[in-house]
């Protein structure tokens, strides 16, 4: 059991160190930058459990709140999270939660990898232009084509390729019994 337990937090620490790796991989698009964040949450999305997916995304926030440098561009703080693209790193969590969620109850297939990871990449998004609208005081309009339009594509990209690629890694870690 405690073996179990120093495994999955293992794990966890490894995704969250994942995400922040992936994080650095941004191209700048305007005020939210285009990052490889969305990426690295749908694999831990589609390999983890719903509750560790989270905890995984949890620990990335965490850590970057106290001052560890793992979000775009090696920032860090809770000034990051407070400032414009706070909603999106918020939305991480969901994100997380409810394409891991969708993808343990349709037995981890390609097809519903690839939906669920779509759908919590748009959870993202709405986080990401909600906190635009209210904490930037963006009138709606501008919020959504500012957080959310010119990422659809390029989060339908990411979500597929976190699919593709997290149900192959699922598998073999499964044989190979690492989770």
């Amino acid at each position: 059991m405690r073996n179990e337990k120093l495994k999955q937090l293992i794990i966890n620490a490894l995704f969250a160190v994942i995400i922040a790796i992936l994080a650095q991989v941004t191209i700048p698009i305007g005020p939210i930058p285009l990052t490889g964040q969305t990426l690295a949450v749908g694999l831990a999305a589609t390999i983890l459990s719903p509750r560790n997916a989270t905890i995984s995304v949890a620990v990335y926030i965490v850590l970057g709140a106290i001052g560890v440098p793992v979000f775009a561009g090696m920032s860090a703080g809770l000034g990051i999270l407070f400032g414009p693209t706070g909603g999106f790193i918020i939305g991480f969590l969901f994100n997380a939660y409810i394409t891991a969620f969708i993808i343990e109850k349709t037995d981890f297939r390609l097809s519903y990898a690839i939906l669920a990871n779509i759908i919590g990449a748009m959870v993202t998004l709405l986080f990401g232009a909600a906190w635009l609208k209210f904490g930037a005081g963006m009138p709606w309009n501008t919020a959504f084509m500012a957080g959310f339009v010119p990422f659809i594509i390029p989060g339908i990209i990411k979500a597929t390729l976190a699919a593709l690629f997290g149900i192959t890694i699922r598998k073999r870690l499964v044989t190979a019994k690492l989770i």
